[in-house]
């Protein structure tokens, strides 16, 4: 029961935290129009009257479990956002320019800013919650172990066959391409330049929650010209905060208004970090995988250190890392059950779909892609 409540109290505070800097105590005030979509369209604004570019960054690792802290927190923001526009249609892409996610933390800001049928997001906060929620225990694919070549069944289910070039803002997702031993970044910018750079976004997905170079996958982009070997981001960027600010100051075309670093507002959510200890190492003896959840975290945190340098005396306004301590691995389960919880309070559990569930399927919130999304977008709109 301790645990539960101290798991509750950390998504409370992380709420808090984003609410106090980025809601109501940045001088927002009420949004006058949805983004309609695509790029150039008319939007809410978050931040200074809207002047600055806002990020939300997203950490995550391979596991469902290491993005449902961050889901959590986003349920909470999204729910606020829609008090403040007094309206149940808004979400989180209507206030953010750019979304950066890796790992279990690129499948929610995929999820979130993916574009539907009447060019609003496609899933709620709550609705990616949920997905995670269904994925601790089944794992991305409805198959487990074995190199697996192709993406799992289950972003196939969420995604369909949009592209990156698909998604209402700029969405980044990281992974380490074996083939180049070096990091890739899956951007819409890239893709709207070229077809060869166009990735399916399930594609993005499982590539960024592949577990090891055992479970590497291999992706194509949508014309078959680039070819990846990924293995997830956590091996080089399991924090993507520094490559998203770096995309913004580098793109002018898209973001006119970020001259510097100081035009932007940015939230940087931890997937947690690590609660237990590593007992083989007194013995000398460290498992590979403990060896490589160490370095992860150690970049994770080195990431943090140099975005709030780059913010300098702008760091505590423009700038806020929330990160749990020992939330990711001593109390998991207890994070799972209490994301559990805000999910039957809301509902989303109970819209599950009972043929779906006979045919296996059920992963996401609803129908089938197309009759699903186009009630949910319908329901959107009437709201």
């Amino acid at each position: 029961m301790e645990a539960a409540e101290a798991v509750d109290r950390l998504t409370y505070e992380i709420f808090s935290i984003l609410e106090g800097k980025f809601l109501f105590g940045a001088g927002v005030g009420a949004p006058k129009s949805f983004h309609s979509g695509g790029v150039g369209g008319s939007r809410m604004t978050l931040g200074r009257g809207g002047e600055n570019v806002c990020v939300l960054s997203i950490d995550g690792g391979a596991r469902a479990a290491d993005g449902v802290l961050a889901a959590a927190a986003l349920v909470r923001l999204e729910a606020a956002l829609q008090r403040r526009a007094s309206s149940k249609a808004a979400r989180l892409a209507d206030y953010f320019d750019v979304a950066a996610g890796s790992g279990a933390g690129g499948v929610l800001a995929a999820m979130l800013f993916a574009r539907g049928p009447c060019g609003r997001p496609m899933y709620s906060a709550e609705d990616a919650l949920g997905f995670l929620l269904r994925r601790v225990r089944r794992g991305w694919s409805s198959r487990t172990g074995g190199l697996r070549r192709r993406p799992g069944a289950a972003f196939h289910k969420v995604f369909g066959e949009l592209t990156l070039r698909d998604t209402l803002r700029p969405v980044l997702v990281p992974c380490y391409d074996l083939a180049t031993r070096a990091p890739f970044l899956f951007s819409r910018a890239a893709a709207a330049e070229s077809p060869a750079y166009d990735f399916r976004l399930r594609d993005a997905c499982a590539a960024t929650c592949a577990a090891s170079p055992g479970a590497a996958v291999e992706v194509f982009s949508v014309d078959g010209a680039t070819r990846i070997a990924a293995v997830g981001s956590g091996v080089a960027l399991g924090n993507p905060t520094a490559a998203a600010i770096t995309h913004v100051l580098n793109n002018q075309r898209e973001f006119p208004a970020a001259a510097g670093i100081n035009d932007l507002l940015v939230i940087s959510i931890g997937a947690g970090e690590a609660g237990r200890k590593v007992s083989s190492l007194r013995s000398g003896r460290a498992r590979a995988p403990e060896i490589t959840r160490i370095a992860a975290d150690g970049l994770c945190d080195m990431v943090d250190q140099a975005v709030a340098m780059a913010f300098g005396h702008n760091r505590t306004s423009n700038y806020v890392r929330i990160q749990g301590t020992g939330a990711r691995r001593s109390h998991e389960r207890t994070t799972v059950a209490c994301g559990g919880e805000m999910t039957e309070e809301s509902g989303v559990g109970g819209r599950r779909d009972a043929a779906a569930e006979e045919r296996g399927g059920g992963d996401v919130p609803g129908e089938e892609a197309g009759q699903r999304d186009q009630r949910r977008e319908a329901g959107a709109v009437r709201a």
